[in-house]
């Protein structure tokens, strides 16, 4: 005979019942003839389908209901010590991996990870790379900071013409973390372009580029050779001061770093005269590519418009940097500008410790 649950019996009264009393109703309606389904149904759904079944085959193997490992398997491997010698280790500075650490503390790699994850709440990040500051740089930069909160309002960045130089050449940019090719096997996937090759010397071209709240100049290419004073201030300066007063108009301020040819007695008498505008060589602070907006996104922002499987000679990068430049949508120069001095407050809050 079959003990169904008498579906008059209140929801609230099946699901008062203690687990022990579950399993029991569970065992005797198995011995009475009852199958999995049909068991998941007298209960009218108080234990899903999977653990019943669960429960059936620990029946039929041992005729009750084990729930419990042999007493000689400790069912928890993640202790707080093993998680304390995890946590100690890991504050460590020497990096290590979860496989050499498991292999050290003597466990498995999925507990290891399951500790880092789960009990410790810890997350993998990518070791970035930035410029290494030296205390007298730190005191530089808060001093920029401190003179920019006082004398250049959110609404003035909208008139600052920022620039930069950048050498592009054709073995592209590369992002190791993000750029991932799926395969079956190492071969396969190297097949697919999972290998990124560089030349030792690559051929390139510097190029110069300004950008302020209206939009970007026109990207000035240098093809052979480097950016020297006289051909900073033949080629690169009067590049600025056109476009710039096209958009801005003959008052704006003229933003260079503190390169040689920028700081030199030439260029600087060059910008005095020409500029209505502009910070001389002292004002911007050594090593500061993050408090510029096109070292902090433009630049990345035009690699990303080029199509680097069309870079196969100089040409082709030249090419590829104006078409480039051209597809760099207005509102993400303006978000870069506009942040600017957000940034410089950030910087200050920092204690002038570079920012990402």
């Amino acid at each position: 005979m079959i003990y169904f649950l008498d579906k008059n019996i209140p929801l609230l009264k099946i699901f008062q019942l203690k687990s022990k009393e579950i399993q029991e109703l569970v065992r005797r309606l198995y011995n009475d003839g009852c199958g999995g389904n049909e068991i998941h149904k007298s209960l009218r759904g108080l234990i899903s389908k999977r653990t019943i079944f669960y429960w059936l085959k620990s029946i039929k193997a041992t005729g009750t209901i084990q729930l419990q490992g042999p007493p000689c398997c400790p069912m928890l491997v993640r202790s707080k010590g093993l998680i304390q010698k995890v946590k100690h280790r890991l504050s460590n500075k020497k990096p290590i991996s979860a496989r050499s650490l498991a292999k050290k503390l003597n466990v498995s790699r999925s507990t290891v990870r399951r500790i880092i994850k789960d009990d410790l709440g810890y997350k993998a990040f990518v070791k970035r790379v930035a410029p290494k500051l030296t205390e007298k740089q730190k005191i530089k930069r808060k001093s920029f900071g401190l003179w920019v909160r006082k004398n250049i309002r959110k609404s003035m960045t909208a008139q600052i013409l920022f620039s930069d130089e950048k050498r592009f050449d054709l073995d592209g940019m590369y992002n190791r973390q993000n750029e991932r090719i799926y395969a079956a096997t190492r071969d396969e996937a190297d097949e697919k372009g999972a290998v990124h090759r560089k030349t030792k010397f690559p051929t390139g071209v510097m190029v110069w580029l300004g950008v302020c709240y209206e939009g970007i100049t026109r990207p000035v290419i240098i093809e052979n050779g480097t950016i020297d004073t006289n051909r900073y201030i033949a080629d690169i300066l009067p590049v600025a001061l056109k476009d710039g007063k096209q958009m801005l108009g003959n008052e704006f301020i003229f933003q260079q770093d503190g390169a040689t040819p920028h700081t030199a007695k030439e260029t600087q008498q060059w910008c005095k005269i020409h500029f209505f505008d502009f910070w001389s060589k002292d004002r911007w602070p050594p090593n500061s590519p993050d408090l510029n907006p096109l070292d902090y996104c433009v630049w990345n922002e035009l690699c990303q418009h080029m199509n680097w499987s069309h870079v196969v000679d100089k040409q082709a990068v030249i090419n590829e940097i104006k078409q480039g430049a051209k597809k760099i949508q207005i509102e993400v120069v303006r978000r870069s500008v506009t942040s600017w001095t957000n940034r410089i407050y950030k910087m200050l809050e920092n204690e002038g410790n570079y920012l990402f």
